[in-house]
């Protein structure tokens, strides 16, 4: 049923949309007549029981009246055929039969039968059950369609807590990780590897003669190369557990889970080389033509009685030995 005909149904809750499966038009003709005085209920007649679960399919009924006995198909076998059918599953089924008999009933329930008259009934306790089977079923596509409205609400506030979760632990300016979040991650990341006994590294990355940078070219030009330089430090990540941070000013830093010193030590060079071929123009005070970094690497295989910090203090510490060096280059601890 579309939501069109759902709006409508929920507008009058006595509607129903009737589908008679039977061989016999005469018995057709009998139904259509003792319903088309009733207000709300739309009929329609299938003779061909090999049509049916099409025609159910297209004219979607609220309830299917089957015949139990026709010429070529057992009406038993095409109750199954409707359960078995994402389109008409759940479609209320009202079986009739020319005899009141308890094992064909029983029979009929057990193919998926909702309900069983023999006929042709009395036309007001058949108008009765058809109004009551379509209630329980407009009920159930109504319940249905709120669960799946409830679904897609609560993807959306998934969706929208993982935008906050993203602005809350983003640096405003870069789009790196800000100071907070890499502070909590580089403490899971010491946890994660002094259980495993792994080797954790961290570099700690300046933009070198910044303060000159600002004075030469103005603000506006220095965060603009700030973020270029987050966008190769981000670039230079090739794994989802690299975390790339801005922590402070001009400085960021890149927490490197699993890495050995060697590792580390060539990742930060190429990430030296890649920012010196961004060729973003700057007069240092020794007379360089380009914006540089200087970069600090620190790894540790943390163990108990350590702390984080003791990694930040020696990527530092590497970082001071790349400044006091010449800067534009890589220092280890």
């Amino acid at each position: 049923m579309n939501d069109l005909q759902l709006d409508e149904f929920k507008r009058d809750e006595n509607a129903a949309m009737v589908l008679l499966v039977d061989d016999q038009a005469m018995i057709g003709e009998a139904v259509r007549r003792g319903l088309s005085n009733e207000e709300n209920i739309d009929f329609h007649f299938c003779s061909d029981p090999h049509q049916a679960i099409a025609h159910a399919i297209r004219i979607k009924p609220t309830v299917i009246l089957q015949d139990l006995v026709m010429p070529g198909l057992d009406g038993l076998s095409l109750v199954r055929e409707y359960r078995n059918h994402p389109a008409t599953r759940d479609i209320p089924i009202i079986v009739l039969s020319t005899k009141e008999d308890p094992m064909i009933k029983s029979a009929a329930f057990a193919a998926g039968a909702n309900d069983y008259l023999v006929k042709l009934p009395d036309n007001i306790e058949l108008v009765a059950r058809i109004r009551y089977h379509s209630r329980s079923y407009m009920m159930l596509l109504q319940r249905d369609a709120a669960y799946r409205a409830l679904r897609v609400s609560q993807q959306q506030l998934l969706d929208t807590n993982l935008v906050l979760q993203r602005l809350m632990n983003s640096d405003g300016l870069t789009g790196l990780s800000n100071r907070r979040h890499f502070d909590e991650y580089l403490e899971l990341e010491w946890r994660r590897a002094m259980r495993d006994q792994s080797q954790l590294s961290l570099l700690m990355i300046d933009v070198d003669y910044f303060k000159s940078y600002n004075d030469n070219y103005g603000h506006l030009e220095g965060d603009e190369a700030l973020r270029k330089v987050a966008t190769a430090i981000r670039e230079a990540c090739s794994r989802p557990s690299d975390l790339p941070a801005r922590y402070g000013g001009e400085e960021f830093a890149l927490v490197l889970p699993g890495t050995s010193p060697g590792g580390a030590r060539l990742m930060a060079e190429k990430l030296r080389q890649s920012v010196v071929a961004l060729k973003i123009p700057h007069t240092t005070p020794d007379g360089g033509e380009s914006l540089t970094i200087s970069i600090g690497v620190s790894t540790f295989t943390p163990q108990q009685g350590g702390d984080s910090r003791q990694l930040i203090s020696a990527a530092d510490k590497g970082l001071y030995l790349a400044k006091h060096n010449g800067r534009n280059r890589v220092g280890v601890e």
